[in-house]
């Protein structure tokens, strides 16, 4: 929807005139918008369309985004005014980033303000995987009582097996600790002290896919990260092992996962992000031992409303230098 703002008296005119335009291209939290009009004048209109985004982008000193709207290299150098790009989220996957800064036009993001929304969530998923919560919830509305069929397991004494110990990694492993889980990690940006302090085991990517009963993985999507988990490391995984992500979908080749599964290499998978999104009907979401969820991981409401409050700093901030 579009945001229908209240006129303006001649005095409000004369003193918002010296205001950066900011258009705000995907739907965030209204505390972000709020703050936002505090310092800028703001177009709110997170339904536009492709074309009228480009058509209208020339007019703007800053713009903001989520995952829906693609930044392309022709929507940025049809915006001569563009002084900043602010994604709410994580990812700048859908961000032109060579044209941005071929440009010197800087791009902020909100990478810790999820950290806990996709924690929580991992937690959740291996809770569910354990516990075989989907399908008792499932049997229960279809009026069955399936109590003898859905044994489960404990997480206590569990190995857990973390690919990318960074914020939301490290976030993950406090959580687990708490549920009495040993904890190995993998990552390769950290020495093995700097692992330990994070309170994990530090383990090469071999060992850990082959000691944990749970993995999960909470890195990004690099050139270094695609198909990081194909068939060759599926394989080297602990048989009965089960699988969580909510990183990047394309981090995992899904048809080998879908093999493994289907093979009884794994006992199950619990994803939130997926190769193309939404996945549509594929074979992995409708896979029996796989629990699916729509790329959720920092919808919460204190997320978002941290991340949006977040970029709107950051960019009020880039303007505010771009003027001195």
């Amino acid at each position: 929807m579009y945001r229908i703002m209240e006129p303006e008296t001649p005095m409000q005119t004369i003193h918002r005139s010296s205001f950066p335009n900011v258009l705000v291209a995907d739907a965030i939290a209204p505390a972000g918008v709020e703050r936002l009009e505090q310092s800028a004048r703001v177009a709110y209109q997170p339904d536009i369309s492709p074309e009228t985004l480009k058509k209208t982008i020339a007019r703007y000193d800053a713009l903001i985004v989520r995952s829906r709207t693609r930044v392309t290299a022709d929507l940025i150098f049809a915006a001569p005014k563009l002084r900043v790009i602010g994604r709410v989220g994580v990812g700048l996957d859908t961000i032109a980033t060579d044209a941005a800064w071929s440009r010197g036009i800087p791009i902020v993001n909100s990478p810790s303000a999820s950290t806990v929304a996709v924690a929580e969530l991992t937690l959740g998923l291996m809770l569910s995987l354990a516990r075989r919560i989907p399908e008792a919830d499932a049997g229960m509305k279809r009026g069955e009582w399936l109590k003898r069929s859905l044994m489960g397991s404990e997480l206590s004494g569990k190995t857990m097996g973390i690919i990318g110990l960074g914020r939301i990694g490290m976030a993950v492993a406090q959580r687990a600790a708490a549920f009495g889980m040993r904890l190995i990690a993998f990552d390769p940006y950290l020495s093995s002290g700097q692992i330990n302090e994070r309170g994990a085991e530090a383990a090469n990517l071999a060992r850990l896919l082959q000691e944990s009963d749970y993995l999960s993985l909470h890195v990004p999507l690099t050139d270094d990260t695609y198909g990081l988990l194909g068939a060759r490391e599926l394989a080297q995984m602990k048989n009965g092992a089960n699988l969580i992500c909510c990183a990047r979908g394309k981090i995992i080749d899904e048809n080998a996962l879908a093999d493994a599964l289907d093979a009884g290499k794994l006992a199950g998978a619990a994803l939130d992000v997926f190769a193309v999104e939404p996945p549509g009907y594929s074979r992995l979401v409708q896979h029996p031992k796989v629990i699916a969820t729509p790329h959720i991981g920092a919808m919460t409401r204190e997320a978002q409303e941290k991340a949006a409050l977040e970029i709107v700093e950051q960019v009020l901030a880039v303007l505010k230098r771009a003027n001195n």
